[in-house]
């Protein structure tokens, strides 16, 4: 690490893609609050990815970033390499009832690719912020369904740079969970469903962005679904128990429409927003005895001086 901070280019392997240096998460990020990467590194394809990761320094840490949408970056920011998967990876093709996706296709597009393609089943994407590879990575899901209810087969890069074939049995999904270690990165899945009418499958994905639109944030600076569901219980239900809804810390706020969501109402830093979901986190096992898990990933350095959370 002490080489890469005095001469970063002398250690990091050649790439066909691009390295930025010092780049600014925070205008990246869903909460659009949160520290620097030290090196953003855009493969240009999963060859160029197997490269990087086959060539790096072995103690370099390499973390991988969606499009942001359920992750909190702390204001400390993040060490070593911060991989983000573009254009090259975001290709969307329809094979019958079959949708191969990219591991940064978004949710969206996948489903909006389904239904044009007459392919229902794979709806409830539409109402799953992020991109593939952030799905296959907690096992998303949203109006009954998972991921891993539609998933044939996914690809992923090991971080000595092996290309892998993987079958759901690999991946080992559970509630908001997969096996693979975290240090694989998924590069591209192939999804199924079943054939019907587009006009159906538009007419459902319809009804499910208004179901989200009246019961979510989905118009604010949020980082989607805070904590996980505990078993046989609704997050949101034990948080608003304990009294939380609209609780605020500085511009850090819970949600007053669904409080299992923060929202970021100005110019929140990541800081403020982690310690709010930790006094919320506090406040329900105090009144419930339930401890609440976090489904936001909180990655990076914390500011000196800030007390550790949970």
């Amino acid at each position: 690490m002490a080489a890469l901070e005095a001469d970063p280019m002398a250690v990091l392997p050649e790439v066909r893609g691009g390295y930025r240096f010092d780049a600014d998460l925070s205008k990246t990020t869903w909460f659009r609050a949160g520290g620097r990467a030290d090196v953003l590194f855009r493969p240009a394809d999963e060859d160029d990815l197997a490269e990087f990761m086959a060539n790096r320094p072995p103690d370099l840490p390499v973390t991988v970033l969606g499009v942001g949408s359920n992750v909190l970056v702390r204001d400390g920011g993040l060490a070593g390499v911060t991989i983000r998967l573009g254009r090259g990876f975001a290709a969307i093709e329809v094979e019958g009832r079959d949708i191969r996706a990219g591991a940064g296709a978004l949710d969206v597009n996948v489903a909006k690719a389904a239904a044009r393609a007459g392919v229902a089943g794979l709806e409830f994407l539409i109402g799953v912020p992020g991109t593939a590879g952030g799905a296959l990575r907690m096992n998303a899901g949203a109006y009954r369904r998972e991921f891993r209810d539609v998933l044939i087969d996914a690809r992923a890069v090991d971080p000595r740079g092996g290309v892998h074939d993987l079958r759901p049995e690999h991946l080992g999904h559970g509630y908001r969970h997969c096996a693979v270690p975290e240090g694989w990165i998924f590069t591209d899945c192939r999804l199924r469903g079943e054939s019907g009418p587009p006009a159906d499958v538009m007419a459902r994905m319809g009804e499910i962005q208004a179901i989200r639109e009246e019961s979510q944030p989905v118009r604010e600076r949020t980082g989607g679904s805070t904590f996980k569901n505990p078993p046989g219980m609704k997050a949101w239900e034990t948080i608003d128990r304990a009294g939380c809804r609209g609780l605020r810390r500085g511009d850090a706020m819970v949600s007053e429409r669904h409080c299992n969501f923060l929202v970021n109402t100005g110019r929140a830093s990541a800081t403020e927003l982690e310690e709010l979901g930790e006094e919320v986190r506090r406040r329900v096992f105090e009144t419930q005895g339930v401890r609440l898990e976090w489904e936001i990933r909180r990655l990076g350095r914390r500011p000196a001086g800030r007390r550790r959370a949970r």
